[in-house]
Parts: C-alpha cells; structure tokens; sequence
C-alpha cells in the first residue's frame, strides 16, 4: 500500500488527469504501477519523469539520495513489465536499467536541467539508477467517457506540455540545455504524430459520416500545415549549433500560439459530434 502523501498524490493525479498541487504543481509527473519483487503486489507511486523521444521516458531511482534504491526499482528489476499513467493515456512498458555511458548521459542531462539530482547523488554512495519506460505496441487506452472527451484531453495534454516548455526556456541560461532540447523536440514528434493520426483517420471517418463538415475538416487540415512548418522552424532551432533559448522561445511562442488558435477551433467544431 502506498504511504498517505503518495496516495494524495495518486487521488489527485487521477482525478484531474495529471495535474497535482503542491511541491509537484507544474512538473512532470506519472504514475508508476509494478509488481512487488516478493509478493506479486501490484503497488502504484508517483515518479517524476524526463522525455526521452516518443517512445520512451526516463525515471531516476533517486529516494531523495537514501542509501537504499527505492522499493519500485527493486520491484522493476524483479518484473520489468510495467504500467505507466501519463494523466492522458494509460500503457504497459517494459522497464529497461540504463547502464554505463548511456546511464551516466542520462543523468548528466537530468542534472544540468535541475540540480536537485546531482544534489542527491552528492549525498549517497550508490549510483543513483535511471530506468528508461519503454512502451509496448498498442491501442491507446484513454480514460475518457466519450470521443470528445478524449480529443480533449490529449489536446489539454499539449496545452501543459508546452506551457511547461515555455518555463522551462524562459528559465534556462545562456545557452539551451540536452535535455530541454530533448523535451522540445519530444513535444514536437507527438504533436506531429496526433495531427498524422486525425489527418489519416478521424478526419475521415467524420467527413464519411458528416458531408456538411467539408469546410470545417478542410480548415483544420491546412492549419496542421501551417502547424508543421512552424514546427519545422522550431526543430531547426533547437538543432542549430549553440541555440540560443531567446531565439527557441520566440519560435516556441510563435507554435503556440497557432496551436491553442488550432486546438480551440477543432474543440468548438467537433467535439460536440464526437459526443453525440
């Protein structure tokens, strides 16, 4: 059973699809379910996380800088099938222990974007491990009651992850960190990959369905190609040699604010359909 604090925090979690109070408010955090190493428990806790490309994501086996590992990373190490909530989508992963230089890059790069864990390392002689989640293959699982309830979601989902970006940048020092680089370019991958999949398949499953949706499919189509190019400015940005985090927030700004323009048109045209 999880302690008290934990499960406030998993209540709250769940209740409000991934967005918490408190010392987490704003940070990225998931839900990690394993199975107990001893006794084939199920035991739930909240971790916080680094993106790390689309199909995968990063959590530190931390405890603060206790000289033990914490008891999910014995229990991950036992049975590395895992499930991961996201506050929008619910997955089984497998838990992979990063070793040698791919464990010592992560967590270079997890210091560099908050000190707080080279704080940890700092006060323990273990090495502090980094586990990478690695999604299994299959159909998304979001808890939504309804179509327009899930559109909503995964939308709300952007929203908080690319206002998180804009802090991040607008904090960052002279020059754009590794792991804010990745963070950016995660976002973008899965915003791509959303518009990919309404462009490939709700797109016209509606248009099949509702002929007088024509004009309103046909605008959303071509604002995701303007959505794409000012994502393609964004990654030549971020890519470029000594990114400069003013010129990356300019660009980030830029994005943003044709996606909520984007997002909240798509939301007042279909999502009432979707529900019916």
């Amino acid at each position: 059973m999880p302690n008290d604090f934990n499960q406030q925090i998993i209540d709250e979690f769940r209740a409000n699809n991934g967005r918490v109070g408190g010392p987490f408010e704003g940070g990225r955090l998931l839900l990690l379910t394993t199975t107990g190493a001893r006794s084939g428990v199920r035991h739930t806790t909240p971790v916080a996380y680094l993106p790390d490309g689309g199909e995968q994501v990063l959590v530190i086996a931390s405890a603060g800088g206790a000289p033990r590992h914490p008891a999910w990373y014995h229990n991950l190490v036992a049975n590395p099938r895992v499930t991961v909530e996201s506050g929008v989508f619910t997955y089984e992963a497998d838990a992979v222990v990063l070793t040698g230089a791919d464990r010592d890059r992560a967590f270079a790069r997890a210091a560099e974007s908050d000190p707080g864990w080279a704080e940890y390392q700092s006060k323990t002689s273990r090495i502090i491990p980094v586990v990478a989640l690695r999604e299994i293959p299959g159909p998304p699982n979001v808890g939504a009651a309804s179509w327009g309830e899930a559109v909503k979601l995964i939308h709300d989902g952007f929203r908080d992850e690319f206002a998180k970006i804009r802090t991040e940048i607008a904090a960052s020092g002279p020059t754009l960190g590794a792991q804010l680089r990745i963070n950016c370019l995660t976002a973008c991958q899965g915003l791509h990959h959303h518009h990919t999949g309404e462009d490939q398949m709700m797109f016209p499953m509606l248009g099949e369905r509702h002929p007088e949706l024509a004009p309103v499919l046909e605008r959303l189509q071509e604002e995701h190609e303007k959505i794409a190019a000012l994502l393609g400015d964004l990654q030549r940005v971020i890519s470029s040699e000594g990114a400069e985090p003013l010129a990356v927030l300019a660009e980030t700004e830029r994005l943003t604010a044709e996606l909520e323009r984007h997002l909240d048109y798509e939301e007042e045209q279909l999502i009432p359909l979707l529900d019916a």
